[in-house]
């Protein structure tokens, strides 16, 4: 991962983000169910420490996180000449971590993700539209992404991201239906009926 990812993203304690990136040229990320497992599990490493997720998914060619950052996030450190947040480098450990373990796995090189990870500030005004909850349609969007991409017919058969558990199939997860509550107006008995019917266009063009 290249200094100028350490120099780009920056959290701030107490901000929102959605967090995504891609396969480079839209490449598959995941190829079994063990391809996610891992990557699940180098989320709980490196991103759980330092943010609650609200909201993920994992794609077969991309991933989402809705995420709050903690306030050790915004402890900077330093490595080398460069100084940033624990947050920041986890997510440069969670994409490095997993590119090797793909290109380890597959016998392959070279860059796995796009060369920048987006972390849009949900927190910043510019972004609250007149007519429009982000933070709500965030949260929504990122759980509809398996529908969306033809993945299934019912969000219910995608196992990698948190539909199961605000729906109330799964039991644990990384989210907390506290924090949801709190961020996104979370309310269990509406969750089926307001998932299914929100899906604004400027969020569309994400991945």
């Amino acid at each position: 991962m290249s200094d100028l990812f350490l120099l780009l993203m920056k959290f701030e304690p107490d901000h929102i983000y959605h967090v995504f990136n891609q396969g480079n040229n839209k490449q598959q990320l995941f190829h079994t169910r063990d391809d996610y497992k891992k990557f699940i599990s180098f989320i709980r490493d490196y991103i759980l420490p330092y943010a609650d997720i609200v909201s993920w998914c994992l794609l077969p060619n991309h991933f989402h996180m809705m995420l709050v950052a903690k306030f050790n996030s915004g402890e900077f450190v330093k490595s080398g000449n460069l100084r940033f947040d624990p947050l920041t480098n986890g997510v440069r450990k969670l994409i490095s971590g997993y590119s090797h373990y793909f290109n380890d796995k597959y016998n392959r090189s070279g860059a796995l993700f796009r060369p920048k990870t987006k972390a849009n500030d949900l927190s910043d005004e510019r972004l609250r539209f007149k007519e429009e909850d982000y933070l709500l349609n965030c949260f929504y969007y990122i759980l509809q992404n398996p529908l969306r991409h033809g993945l299934v017919k019912d969000l219910a058969e995608w196992e990698f991201s948190a539909f199961r558990f605000y729906a109330g199939i799964r039991e644990h997860d990384f989210c907390s239906k506290e924090i949801a509550r709190l961020v996104c107006e979370y309310d269990e008995k509406r969750f089926p009926e307001l998932v299914m019917g929100r899906m604004p266009a400027y969020l569309l063009d994400d991945y």
